[in-house]
């Protein structure tokens, strides 16, 4: 079991299969804001990239840095025990023109190979590209609106101005944080009482997202999609 990188694993859940494998050092060059990560955690203290834009700093590694990969240490910091979002903080903050290391733990890929919904037809594919996602659902595909995903994708979008990476699990916890809120000074308030404090968004900011969110609750991120 002490080769099992993972969290909690039920049928409705998303299943985050991480066989540890080699672990290995990469040096990258931050030439620009946005580096082209993903990034998730399995809430047992374990961060890893989820997935790897094209084109991006990352991507252009080529196979040195791959999907599924848990980030252990970014320089001498250990990461164990952060969550996702503290890691992307971490990456943001690390000035454009530097170099910096990453140390990373590749799983096994043969762990992916037979990993798919129960009872499908239809097997999900390998990751073994080191480019596609390694994040999977378990028994009925969960229903979401589509406004909710317009809004987690505008919010995706502005979060990469700002910390140069993509993070789906940061978007859906700002969406949700604003959702039920009438206005942004009560948004405001919620961010600034909660764990994604930290991240020091400035109000002109904040005020971007708040748009996103009320965009897309009241339906114009809609319509502007299906124009």
């Amino acid at each position: 079991m002490n080769k099992l990188l993972g969290g909690q694993i039920g049928l409705e859940d998303f299943i985050f299969a991480h066989l540890k494998g080699s672990v290995k050092t990469i040096q990258v060059f931050k030439g620009e804001p946005a580096l082209g990560l993903t990034i998730t955690d399995n809430g047992a203290g374990y961060a890893f990239i989820k997935r790897i834009k094209e084109g991006s700093i990352i991507d252009k590694l080529g196979d040195q840095i791959k999907v599924g990969d848990h980030i252990e240490k970014i320089n001498d910091q250990d990461l164990i025990g952060s969550r996702h979002f503290e890691v992307a903080k971490m990456l943001k903050d690390i000035p454009v023109g530097t170099t910096f290391t990453l140390k990373l733990v590749e799983p096994t890929r043969e762990g992916f190979l037979n990993i798919g919904a129960r009872n499908s037809k239809q097997v999900q594919k390998s990751v073994a590209n080191g480019k596609q996602t390694m994040r999977m659902k378990s028994g009925k595909v969960e229903k979401r609106d589509e406004f909710v995903d317009l809004a987690v994708a505008k919010i995706n979008s502005l979060l990469e101005t700002f910390m140069g990476i993509h993070d789906s699990d940061l978007a859906q916890t700002i969406w949700e944080l604003g959702r039920d809120y009438q206005n942004p000074h009560e948004f405001i308030e919620a961010i600034a009482n909660s764990e994604i404090s930290d991240f020091g968004f400035g109000e002109d900011f904040v005020f971007d997202l708040w748009g996103a969110i009320s965009d897309a609750r009241d339906g114009r991120l809609m319509a502007l999609n299906n124009q």
